[in-house]
């Protein structure tokens, strides 16, 4: 087959494919549910490094977390009523340093992860609005407690929105009981008042 022939014969497969109705996007439960998955599936492979090179584990734990997570809509969430206040490049330096810290408060949460059963619960009180903000539920089963057995539940929840693109990503997370978007505000709202609103100084000192 010469160049022209193959040519045409791709643009009529590309035109083939236009009058087509275009894929539903995924659920926000199905999206957490594959986004966990890969994310599991990367615990497991990378856990030997926990132990003898974090760096290279908790790399491979933030490339799972950003196909699933919109750092910069969870930096808007934590920075609250001051986002109006920041620049562009500032909320995107504070989704950055988040970014870093969530992937190793997760991943570390994560570390003694070994295939155990996940539940998903979605919230029984969704929305009306399709576009509106989704909750799902996860638990860990026999993961540990915190009172030295394994026997108890990890509990997750998830709080996803529809981006301009029609993908289902992560905003917010409450993990073990931990509202993290909320804990990192108060953390923000305090350095805020300590360096008289700047922005900038509260990144630099951020920890």
């Amino acid at each position: 087959m010469n160049i022209l022939k193959k040519l045409f014969l791709v643009t009529l497969l590309s035109l083939a494919g236009t009058g087509q109705a275009q894929e539903p996007p995924m659920t926000a439960l199905a999206t957490v549910q594959s986004g966990v998955q890969v994310l599991l599936s990367t615990v497991q492979e990378s856990k030997p490094y926990f132990l003898t090179d974090q760096q290279r584990y908790f790399n491979d734990i933030e490339s799972a977390l950003s196909t699933i997570v919109d750092f910069d809509a969870v930096a808007r969430v934590v920075m609250s009523r001051y986002a109006e206040a920041a620049t562009d490049q500032q909320v995107s330096r504070f989704a950055d340093i988040l970014k870093t810290t969530l992937t190793r408060f997760y991943g570390s949460a994560l570390a003694s992860y070994n295939g155990q059963e996940l539940v998903f619960i979605p919230s029984d009180n969704q929305p009306s609005d399709p576009r509106a903000d989704r909750v799902v539920g996860m638990e860990i089963k026999g993961i540990g407690n915190g009172n030295g057995n394994g026997n108890g539940a990890f509990r997750l929840q998830y709080q996803m929105f529809l981006n301009e693109n029609d993908e289902w990503k992560l905003k917010n997370l409450s993990l073990g009981g931990i509202n993290l978007g909320r804990q990192y505000y108060t953390q923000f709202a305090a350095a805020m008042s300590q360096y008289d609103n700047d922005i900038d100084q509260v990144l630099d000192n951020w920890k």
